[in-house]
């Protein structure tokens, strides 16, 4: 096994992106890949909408995963398939492969594993397990992939993005999506698929309300779903019935970290805390959505170009830090990547979610006890992620970022 300054976790739109500004860094690249083909989750996303920011027009996911292939083609990163990580110690990776088990110890790291669903167990679904509950992707791949439908009535619980662009997928296909039912008060996609993919085609959406039991003995026959008080306890006299043969969840995702121990983690994201290069751990770097889940593709390649060209750095002993400071989520405001920044004049953006929508907003960052910076907004929205840009210059300390209605 030829010797790699950097090897990259996971062959997705993030691990694409960081091998190649590993590649320009002029180092040894190799990315690791579970799967028989780079692309990750993009190969069974058959709708548009990808790559408006980044290549500047609307591509499909496979589309959009082609396009990273291809840049791949004229660099020197080599790639594994069918490689699956089952472990990593420090900066030994255990990998087993079609030619055996190895162990590699590169100079750096980048993970971008990605994130998985929510299952049924996740939400403690009531009833009994008969066939026809599946996850959002699971009916995404079967139906794009497979040209198989499921069901044909639905019940689709929770709101994320994967699950309302499976209510129009579904609703093509030929299925009766009969209602989506999301436990919060708001939904936790992108207002512009509620509006295509919802509205667009008549599909209600009931909020504070959930699911209580599924009902069916060899196969889904129909649920009981309720409304839900502040506490999220069921309202027994809202209780209703409805016929179906599928219930497809869309209850939220979580990044894959379970192959990394004895790294930081973020109790808000499951994500990894990172400094403002994409940095855990000593020459350990992470994006994607292992570090945060995403809204946009374009995002995640926009940070997995930063990770990657800060661990080329970093394998070429280039990388420059000093005097860490942290970064802190104050009011309004659920959590913050990255979560410390280093000493210079340079400028950093700060991803962050907030805890609840605001109108006419404002974020507001404080350090030294002193507001330092200030962004007005139209709003803000718990399901799409927002940033900041603060220029670093003349700041030496920690600083807290919050977001209010604008004063």
């Amino acid at each position: 096994m030829r010797k790699y300054d950097v090897v990259i976790i996971g062959g997705g739109p993030a691990g694409m992106g960081a091998a190649i500004e590993c590649s320009k860094c002029g180092v040894s690249t190799l990315i690791i890949e579970r799967d028989n083909r780079l692309g990750g989750i993009l190969n069974q996303c058959i709708h548009n909408g990808f790559g408006l920011h980044y290549f500047k027009e609307e591509l499909t996911g496979p589309e959009y995963a082609n396009k990273f292939v291809e840049l791949l083609k004229e660099t020197n990163v080599d790639v594994m398939l069918n490689t699956f990580v089952t472990k990593i110690e420090g900066k030994k990776i255990t990998i087993i492969s079609p030619h055996g088990c190895e162990v590699l110890e590169p100079k750096a790291i980048v993970l971008a594993m990605g994130c998985r669903e929510k299952t049924a167990g996740n939400v403690k679904l009531k009833g009994t397990r008969p066939v026809g509950i599946m996850t959002a992707g699971q009916v995404q791949k079967l139906v794009n992939f497979h040209g198989k439908l499921p069901g044909k009535k639905v019940v689709i619980l929770g709101s994320g993005d994967i699950g309302l662009i499976m209510a129009r997928r579904l609703t093509y296909a030929g299925a009766k999506v009969e209602m989506v039912l999301e436990i919060m008060s708001s939904s936790s996609g992108l207002p512009r698929n509620i509006r295509q993919c919802l509205e667009d085609f008549d599909i209600p959406i009931y909020y504070n309300t959930t699911i209580t039991e599924v009902i069916g003995k060899d196969r889904v026959e129909g649920v009981k779903y309720a409304q839900v008080d502040n506490k999220m306890n069921s309202i027994e006299e809202t209780e209703k019935y409805i016929d179906c043969d599928l219930v497809v969840l869309s209850v939220g995702l979580t990044p894959e970290n379970d192959i990394v121990s004895n790294l930081p983690i973020n109790p808000k994201t499951n994500g990894f805390l990172v400094n403002e290069f994409r940095e855990c751990s000593d020459g350990i770097f992470a994006c994607g959505n292992v570090l945060q889940v995403h809204d946009l593709v374009d995002n995640v390649t926009a940070e997995s170009l930063l990770a990657g060209k800060n661990a080329g750095l970093y394998a070429k002993n280039l990388l420059q830090k000093t005097n860490e400071h942290k970064i802190e989520n104050g009011t309004g405001v659920r959590y913050t990547v990255p979560n410390s920044f280093f000493e210079n004049d340079d400028n950093v953006e700060i991803y962050f979610r907030v805890t609840n929508k605001i109108k006419n907003a404002e974020i507001v960052i404080f350090g030294d006890g002193k507001e330092i910076a200030k962004k007005s907004v139209i709003a803000l929205n718990p399901g799409e992620m927002s940033s900041i840009v603060l220029s670093k210059k003349g700041i030496n300390s920690d600083i807290i970022v919050c977001a209010r209605e604008r004063l």
